[in-house]
């Protein structure tokens, strides 16, 4: 099947952790840069729920794409300004929002809103490449927008540390139009084995090297490896009619769903205890009456990511209570345990067993979605080795990567 036609170029507004700990968010905009043309683009907003991210990352490959226009240009004279990528760059929030899933408002989500009561006869469509947490606190400040938008967000890692924020949106917005990718996204780019490996390929080599100032930079990121995890959102804009997220497109195919996997635990789990993955896990546990502020981090979970450990937040919720959302990205038997400089909140370790079908069984905690909530086609044909959905993507990626190449060789002398 060949690109279908767009009908008519989408207003969009990225949301990334570009400049955060995975640099895939650089690759991801020189690729949105080269396609400017494609899209009205209204936002682009730093929003780093972890790492270093900053709008001065945005700016920066702004910068290096301006170096390139002019040959850029020589081939599709529709490409945006820098000028006006520039103007449309803002700060958004850094860090993880609090248990109640946010916090107060940046120039980032105060941009979202803008955008959103725009006039226009096209919603604006939320392209979330890292946490959610100014869309969720665009949403508190100004829950009338919830009608005027449309997100595609890759969940996977990004749901882990955006929790709260998510768990904020799920049970507050249900009737969000709104497609949550947990997994297609992988089969771009990952081994079939392992999540958020690499395929090696002679892509940089035959495309890229040589190709411009941002092809320049791009061997800075996986060695010039293509990863790109959140070009999906992109390639789903640029290929076909966006508003049936059921049909076949470069950036998948999905399915509709009524509840999002949720569980909650008035206790530490056990090996007997099973949930799917990108579930959202909520501990509520009981301690000591103390005199913190609701709100406040006060224990911690640890959970193995490879040789190093990775640590969620705990809050306490007043009167004795203590909660804490985690959501696993990947099927594994988990093992955490919690730690807090208060002894009296060490509750322990636990265990708890991840499967690889998602959203999973029903639980009676789940939140119940409305109509327009989407997410990766679970059907055992489709999956991508270990990756639910995965095929729905990777059957375009030698086109996608193709059509690329053909930009790349418009900036090589």
């Amino acid at each position: 099947m060949a690109q279908q036609k767009v009908p008519a170029k989408p207003r969009i507004l990225i949301s990334t952790d570009i400049g955060g700990t995975d640099p895939d968010d650089n690759q991801s905009m020189a690729h949105l840069l080269m396609y400017s043309d494609k899209f009205n683009i209204e936002g682009l907003v730093s929003s780093p729920s972890y790492g270093n991210g900053s709008k001065e990352e945005i700016l920066r490959m702004i910068d290096l794409y301006e170096k390139d226009l002019p040959h850029l240009k020589k081939h599709q004279k529709d490409l945006l300004s820098p000028e006006h990528l520039r103007s449309v760059t803002k700060q958004g929030v850094r860090g993880n929002a609090p248990y109640r899933g946010y916090r107060s408002a940046t120039e980032g989500s105060n941009w979202i809103i803008q955008c959103a009561k725009k006039t226009s006869d096209q919603p604006l469509w939320i392209l979330g490449w890292g946490g959610l947490e100014d869309l969720a606190q665009a949403l508190h400040d100004a829950p009338e927008i919830q009608d005027r938008i449309r997100i595609y967000w890759i969940g996977g890692p990004n749901k882990k540390w955006s929790a709260n924020s998510y768990a904020y949106i799920a049970d507050n917005f249900p009737d969000l139009w709104f497609i949550e990718v947990n997994s297609s996204y992988y089969g771009f780019f990952s081994k079939k084995e392992a999540l958020d490996s690499i395929k090696p390929t002679n892509y940089y080599s035959k495309h890229i090297e040589g190709a411009g100032y941002l092809g320049k930079d791009f061997i800075s990121y996986y060695q010039g490896e293509v990863k790109m995890g959140d070009t999906p959102s992109l390639l789903y804009m640029m290929d076909g009619n966006p508003d049936d997220p059921t049909r076949e497109s470069w950036g998948g195919s999905f399915e509709n769903f009524t509840r999002s996997s949720r569980i909650v635990f008035n206790r530490v789990s056990n090996i007997t205890d099973s949930v799917a993955f990108c579930t959202l896990v909520e501990f509520n546990l009981k301690g000591p009456k103390l005199n913190i502020p609701t709100d406040s981090v006060c224990f911690i979970m640890e959970t193995a990511y490879g040789n190093s450990v990775q640590r969620w937040p705990g809050y306490y919720l007043g009167d004795g209570k203590y909660g804490l959302k985690y959501s696993p990205k990947q099927a594994e038997t988990l093992a955490y345990r919690f730690t807090s400089a208060i002894p009296d909140l060490n509750f322990g370790e636990g265990k708890l067993v991840v499967t690889n079908l998602w959203p999973g069984k029903v639980n009676s905690t789940d939140y119940i979605l409305g109509k327009n909530w989407y997410t990766d086609r679970g059907g055992a044909h489709l999956y991508e080795g270990k990756i639910q959905g995965g095929k729905t993507v990777s059957k375009w990626t030698h086109e996608i990567l193709a059509d690329w190449g053909k930009r790349w060789n418009w900036l090589k002398k």
